[in-house]
């Protein structure tokens, strides 16, 4: 049995070792810092990549959450998705592993072939599963991108406000769209390492300042009160830990994907630390005003270290763009034969159409935080756990299958039954919870937006502008208006005698 993984390990893991002896070591001092810097393929690589990817701008949205569902749900709900997704993405793992091993053997190089979730999905259980999943993949990662953009107009606003956050999306769309000179997620080493920085100083920035400015006077907790609410806010956690959309495009990435498979667990780990945290204090500091505060800088005093946490935020939000749409490049580059293309510039060119769409979405729904809750229930809960969790159950439905599987299941998981009870749950749970409590709730939270603020909002939940009517006055009709007191008191006072010369 040694032997034999042996065997598939070099299988796996084959034309990355020949694409590094191909490649040959770099000489120069210029090829070696653009491989220190633009190559990454290792286990950290991927470690920084999902960690950093994961907490991205719903940092920001999660002590929102916490007031709508209170300290002890908010703790225990980040606890139990973030087991979740975990497992989720264990599985994605194990099924891409099963996939490109199975293709190697039919001897498919994947040299200039970026391996995504569709296709290992059509290559494990047909065509119908394919379709499937691209919609809901690609779908999810549209809104993600959307989110991103939404996110950098929302937190800009709190340094800059001359300009209304609807012109800083056309300024955001414009920045991000830069992305698409970004070949494969190969080339985040130095952004998924910065991205991780970012938000942990942002995360901690969050937890100290909201200690030192202490709870506001009249401070209510009064968390969880609605039902719609409640929901709400679980599902906006959903979302967080639902971020291994690009999970397979992260381990294709690696020179030894096989070694994906704690790794997002590991991340997670590290994410708690920042979010648990932040989110408590937050939520502790400020309490129920929240509720109307989807965005926890709105609530800090403005500060130097506020607009440092600001403009770090802004930046890991142009990472983040970019990760949730390279897979939507990439899909869209196979779509139009563009894929294989050895010329960047030309693969750039084609890939601005994505864009397009991502900058008009955001302009349309502007809705930082509810917007959130509604991909996690809709989109999050069918593309990272449930059609995870059923594509296992079917890849490994026969005993055959089961044999000759690449991953076995551990065992302190209690093999294939223990594997398949799990998934079972997750299945279950999603599905009634995260897609039908928390669809309802986050779709009668996200009308209840459109409602107040309506479609194309220039500004949302901005602070209304200072009026100015009671302090200049429109000039009176009347030119002796002076005079129109006394009229009312002495009514048969004359005033053009009174005021004659």
């Amino acid at each position: 049995m040694a032997a034999a993984d042996k065997v598939v390990e070099t299988v796996i893991v084959g034309n990355y070792v020949e694409m590094e002896r191909t490649e040959g070591k770099p000489t120069d001092i210029k090829a070696k810092l653009s491989n220190f810097f633009w190559h990454g393929g290792s286990v950290y690589d991927a470690w920084f990549s999902c960690a950093s990817n994961q907490v991205a701008q719903v940092l920001l949205t999660l002590p929102y959450s916490f007031s709508q569902l209170g300290m002890l749900s908010g703790i225990l709900f980040q606890l139990f998705y973030g087991v979740l997704g975990s497992w989720t993405a264990y599985l994605i793992s194990v099924l891409y592993v099963e996939y490109r091993t199975r293709k190697e053997r039919e001897k498919a190089d994947f040299r200039n072939h970026v391996i995504q979730w569709f296709e290992v999905l059509d290559g494990l259980l047909g065509k119908h599963w394919r379709n499937v999943g691209l919609a809901f993949n690609c779908t999810f990662l549209l809104f993600g991108s959307v989110i991103q953009l939404i996110a950098c107009a929302s937190n800009i606003y709190y340094i800059n406000d001359n300009l209304d956050k609807r012109t800083w999306t056309y300024i955001f769309g414009a920045c991000c769209a830069t992305t698409v000179f970004i070949p494969s997620f190969h080339n985040y080493r130095i952004w998924s390492f910065l991205g991780l920085v970012m938000t942990t100083y942002t995360a901690w920035y969050l937890t100290i300042a909201s200690i030192l400015h202490g709870q506001v006077e009249g401070v209510k907790h009064s968390g969880p009160t609605k039902i719609v609410l409640y929901f709400t806010g679980a599902t906006n956690i959903l979302y967080t830990f639902g971020g291994h959309a690009v999970t397979v495009e992260i381990m294709h990435a690696m020179w030894k994907p096989q070694k994906f498979k704690a790794i997002y667990l590991l991340a997670t780990l590290y994410v708690l630390t920042l979010t648990l945290p932040s989110a408590a204090a937050v939520y502790w500091a400020f309490g129920d005003m929240l509720l109307n505060h989807s965005n926890a800088f709105s609530l800090l005093p403005k500060s130097p270290m506020r607009d440092m946490a600001v403009i770090l935020m802004l930046i890991h939000q142009f990472i983040t763009f970019g990760f949730a749409c390279t897979p939507l490049y990439f899909v869209w580059e196979k779509a139009i034969g563009m894929h294989e293309c050895k010329s960047l510039c030309k693969r750039a060119a084609a890939r601005l159409p994505v864009v397009v769409p991502i900058w008009f979405l955001a302009i349309i729904f502007p809705f930082f935080g509810p917007i959130n809750s509604t991909v996690g229930s809709l989109l999050v809960s069918f593309t990272v756990y449930i059609i995870p969790a059923l594509a296992y159950i079917f890849t490994f439905r026969s005993a055959a299958a089961r044999e000759n599987a690449v991953e076995q299941p551990p065992k302190y998981f209690g093999r294939w039954a223990g594997a398949y009870t799990i998934n079972v749950f997750v299945v279950v749970w999603v599905f009634v919870v995260g897609f039908g409590f928390g669809g309802w709730a986050s779709l009668t939270n996200f009308i209840h937006q459109i409602d107040t603020f309506g479609l194309f909002t220039k500004c949302y939940q901005c602070l209304p502008p200072p009026q100015k009517l009671p302090m200049s006055p429109p000039p009176p009709f009347h030119l002796n208006a002076t005079a129109a007191p006394p009229l009312l008191h002495h009514p048969g006072f004359n005033h053009s005698h009174s005021h004659s010369p």
